[in-house]
């Protein structure tokens, strides 16, 4: 029982890491890894607290993420094609798709994709370079602080698992 255990807080800790690198599955890992503990326990009442505490914090991870980037997109007045952008950039970063960057792989690609993509995405709405790359910058921070924020909360969710299934396991 106490490996399945200590696998499923390995999946869990890849859930933190998944909330704050983008394109990896975050909350959702650890709210699995608690179901999957439920069954296994065959205690689902040992889990109620940290299912709730896990769901909870999925939900506002989402809201995080779009307000995040809304935020940090309005204050570098940014448009939609900002935010477009950076999505595609993303998504061709993590890929390796991103002509500019034959080296680095994905990890790379998805920290510069997409400010690249928010820039030219600014640029092509606006056709002023230096606004374009103050709302690519500003797009980018307010993902990064929002994925910071998705990481805390991750990093809560799997603490109050710890807490309370640790006596379950360990019996002290």
């Amino acid at each position: 029982m106490q490996i399945i255990y200590w696998l499923l807080v390995a999946v869990m800790v890849v859930g933190i890491i998944g909330a704050v690198v983008p394109a990896i599955p975050g909350t959702s890992l650890i709210l699995i890894a608690i179901i999957i503990w439920g069954v296994v326990s065959s205690s689902f009442a040992a889990i109620k607290i940290p299912l709730i505490v896990t769901v909870i914090v999925l939900l506002l991870s989402i809201g995080v993420d779009f307000l995040a980037g809304y935020i940090g997109a309005k204050q570098a007045g940014a448009s939609k094609w900002g935010q477009i952008g950076a999505f595609v950039g993303l998504l061709l970063g993590f890929f390796g798709l991103l002509p500019a960057l034959p080296f680095g792989g994905p990890l790379l690609g998805i920290l510069i994709g997409p400010l690249l993509g928010a820039i030219i995405g600014e640029y092509l709405y606006q056709r002023q370079l230096g606004l374009a790359i103050k709302a690519g910058i500003g797009i980018v921070v307010g993902t990064v602080v929002g994925n910071l924020i998705q990481g805390v909360l991750a990093i809560a969710a799997v603490v109050v698992f710890l807490v309370t299934t640790w006596p379950q396991v360990f019996g002290s």
